[in-house]
């Protein structure tokens, strides 16, 4: 909105002529007689050093001299604003256009105390009247259409100012907030598949399109636009994203890794779309394996995503496939990009350490993470069966039997701990205590 420009008021003095034309701006003054010249700039004085109660009594004595001037009541108005006044502010500021209803300087003044005010029945009926003097006055009207939740009015105001002004970025910003709206998506896909058609070369009509469409979960309609947006404008950012799918079907790995990247490093391509070709491009990488550089790359464009641990993702990704090799490399470099102590991140870790029978680190693991979560029997049995595969049996019985006590209604783990226990006691050469451990394990499966 344009609350924020400073409206600079200065003066003109026109030598002995007492005419101000109709539009000046309302410091733009003639003088009168010496009294009120003395006491207005009396009052301008006391407001720049911000003694506006002495710069309103300064006021009242110029108002007293010309009880019709309208330029008194202006300045008047804008010393009770600085008061926060409201009520006077406004008063004073009504009386001034009275006085000269053709000025917009004065019906900005009671803008500006309906805004600060958040009357905004009144903001919306006062920007009326100033847009009959400056037609772009209009943008702040669509931001308080906004700001109130009229939103055909917000959009039919959009559209008159875009077609008579060109787009501008807040603009765009309210249409799309608008746009992603239910009631209006249908309206809206139907208007921007028109607008295609009209004129294929306007970039943002293919971008908020694919935005509906992506909103809407329908991605395999976006990237049909992304595809013809790729055909009219090649060398848009978005069209990149319909060019890597081309040339990944196509298998041309390079030129599809170079559309991946201009994707994946633009702030316009939302980030559904983003996850989206990363997802693409790691399957294709599980079959070109040669290629896993390219991917190693590619995930660094989200190490500062909040919402999807981008890494952790892929680890799971392989683990699933049974590539535990490469599930540790990922799921270790999330722990090192995001939280080493995250909890889930580090108990599929200790199960890809166990598949892929890296038993040294991932004891040294377990036994950290017991340090950090001194009540979760996860590690505790990691950091066992890790300890009894190294041999280390003393230290697998000691971590084993502390971690059991913190077992609560789960079979399965307390069987598992007590096989482990049984491991530890033979490699201890305590053969009574294998068995009675084997026992009771086989007793708890049993339950299961």
């Amino acid at each position: 909105m344009k609350k924020g420009v400073l409206i600079i008021l200065f003066f003109v003095l026109l030598g002995n002529s007492n005419t101000v034309l109709a539009q000046t701006e309302p410091e733009d003054i003639a003088m009168a007689t010496d009294d009120y010249q003395d006491a207005f700039y009396e009052s301008l004085k006391q407001k720049g050093i911000e003694n506006y109660d002495k710069a309103i009594a300064s006021l009242d004595k110029c108002i007293k001299l010309k009880p019709n001037d309208a330029v008194a009541y202006f300045e008047l108005g804008k010393n009770y604003l600085a008061l926060k006044d409201y009520k006077n502010a406004q008063e004073a500021f009504e009386k001034a256009t009275q006085l000269n209803p053709k000025n917009k300087w004065y019906w900005l003044g009671i803008y500006d105390v309906s805004y600060e005010t958040k009357n905004y029945p009144l903001a919306i009926e006062t920007i009326q009247k100033i847009m009959v003097f400056d037609e772009e006055y209009k943008d702040d009207l669509i931001s308080l259409y906004m700001i109130t939740n009229q939103f055909d009015k917000a959009l039919t105001a959009i559209n008159e100012m875009n077609d008579k002004f060109g787009k501008s970025e807040d603009r765009e910003r309210y249409k799309i907030q608008i746009l992603s709206q239910g009631k209006y998506q249908d309206a809206a896909i139907t208007n921007l598949i028109d607008q295609i058609k009209k004129n294929p070369k306007e970039e943002s009509n293919y971008v908020n399109l694919i935005f509906l469409y992506s909103k809407a979960e329908e991605t395999d309609k976006a990237l049909d636009i992304a595809k013809q947006l790729s055909k009219e404008i090649p060398d848009s950012e978005w069209a990149q994203v319909s060019l890597f799918k081309v040339y990944l079907d196509a298998n041309q790995a390079e030129k599809a890794i170079k559309a991946m990247n201009i994707v994946l490093s633009s702030s316009k391509i939302d980030s559904k779309m983003k996850h989206r070709t990363l997802n693409e491009f790691l399957i294709f990488v599980t079959k070109n394996p040669q290629y896993a550089p390219d991917l190693e790359k590619a995930i660094a464009y989200f190490d500062n995503d909040k919402e999807i641990d981008v890494a952790k993702e892929i680890g799971k990704f392989y683990h699933g496939k049974g590539q535990f090799e490469n599930a540790i490399k990922y799921y270790e470099k999330d722990l090192r990009t995001n939280s080493e102590t995250d909890r889930e991140t580090n108990l599929l870790l200790l199960d890809a350490y166990t598949q892929a029978k890296q038993f040294e680190p991932m004891t040294k693991r377990a036994m950290s993470m017991i340090e950090v979560y001194p009540s979760q029997p996860q590690f505790y049995y990691y950091a066992g069966l890790g300890n009894n595969q190294l041999k280390q049996f003393k230290n697998a019985k000691t971590v084993l039997e502390m971690g059991l006590d913190y077992v609560v209604d789960d079979k399965k783990l307390e069987a598992n701990f007590n096989i482990q226990l049984g491991e530890a006691y033979n490699g201890l050469g305590d053969a009574k205590k294998k068995e009675e451990y084997f026992l009771k394990a086989n007793e708890l499966l049993k339950q299961k």
